[in-house]
């Protein structure tokens, strides 16, 4: 069969391997579409410490049940479905807890072990989710939705709370669009106004916020929430009930802690390896509540399948590029050219149409 590797940093190759021989437990799987993620990016770029050369990378998919054991689950032969692709240990202290998305031994496909983007893949069936006649296309944003729906979930995020998304990159309009569907009144930022442009036309927020400057920033947020002064202190803005932090940036994750208010929670979604020297404090002047949110459980998967099958959900709008997976390399090298208007990526294999 043919998989998609990446052999060093910028170097992609397509090569030809064996087909996967599924263990007991293990479902054969014909694999439909496979999205490019942040980590993905990263790997090639040779930017991402999870990382070992060559790999195939991969864990946003969709495929068809080529073969499954009789289970009590209801999977069978032919049935479109997609996986949680964060490998948990079982044995490790988060795992004993039930905290398995925060396995202290987590291996994620396409990261720590070899991804999807390859013809066939074998998974344990127990990992796998029916489509619920969701199409190819939908099922493969069904993980990075859920990693965004998994932290709207963490701060619990209810009607009319006011919600700012820092990030209006695939994660962050997920997350935007998981928060709309639990009633909040949900603002986006990006420093790149085509970005805002393109998330507001698609998707209705109740409005956008350009982040030229944390000056910038700063006025919009008073300006949406409301400015006060206090005697002898400088005016303070009034805040957002939540805050997405969905960038994995210093000063994205600074612009959080700022623009939340009083007694408001910040969910910290986005990955960086960078360090911020901040004036801590103002977590407890404020009282924030600060929740990092981590891959996501095979629980939200399922609840998100249903959403999206029941019309809770919007998820046009997101794909706006396709390439067959003959033309990986290229669809890796655009994407690092041109990411900031590519919102997601997908890769192609045979029957990906069906």
């Amino acid at each position: 069969m043919k998989a998609v590797y990446i052999v060093n940093p910028k170097q992609i190759e397509v090569r030809d391997i064996p087909m996967p021989e599924p263990r007991e437990g293990e479902a054969l799987l014909k694999v439909l579409n496979v999205g490019i993620c942040g980590s993905d990016l990263g790997s090639y770029r040779g930017t991402f410490a999870y990382f070992d050369y060559p790999r195939i990378p991969g864990h946003e998919f969709s495929a068809e049940i080529v073969s499954v054991p009789k289970n009590d689950r209801g999977l069978r032969r032919g049935m479109l479905v997609t996986g949680n692709p964060y490998f948990n240990c079982n044995a490790c202290s988060s795992c004993k807890r039930g905290l398995v998305n925060a396995c202290m031994d987590n291996q994620t496909m396409g990261c720590q072990r070899d991804g999807a983007m390859c013809e066939y893949i074998s998974m344990p069936i127990d990992r796998l989710c029916d489509g619920k006649g969701l199409s190819p296309e939908i099922l493969a944003l069904v993980e990075p939705f859920c990693i965004g729906y998994h932290g709207v979930k963490r701060a619990g995020v209810k009607q009319g709370d006011r919600v700012l998304v820092i990030g209006a990159g695939t994660i962050g309009v997920l997350a935007a669009n998981a928060a709309l569907s639990f009633g909040a009144e949900v603002y986006i930022s990006d420093v790149m106004q085509s970005k805002l442009d393109y998330a507001q036309e698609h998707f209705s927020y109740a409005g956008t916020i350009l982040n030229s400057s944390p000056e910038a920033m700063g006025r919009a947020v008073g300006d949406i929430t409301g400015i006060y002064s206090f005697k002898n202190r400088a005016a303070e803005t009034g805040g957002f009930d939540v805050v997405i932090e969905a960038v994995g940036l210093p000063s994205t994750f600074q612009a959080s802690i700022d623009a939340a208010a009083y007694g408001g929670r910040v969910v910290l979604i986005g990955v960086s390896k960078r360090s911020l020297d901040f004036n801590f404090t103002v977590i407890q002047k404020k009282e924030l509540n600060i929740y990092g949110s981590r891959n996501a459980l095979t629980a939200d998967f399922e609840e998100l399948i249903s959403r999206i099958s029941s019309g809770q959900l919007r998820m046009d709008g997101i794909i706006t590029d396709r390439y067959p997976y003959q033309k990986a390399p290229q669809a890796f090298a655009e994407f690092d050219s041109d990411g900031a208007n590519m919102l997601k990526t997908i890769i192609q294999f045979p029957g990906a149409s069906v």
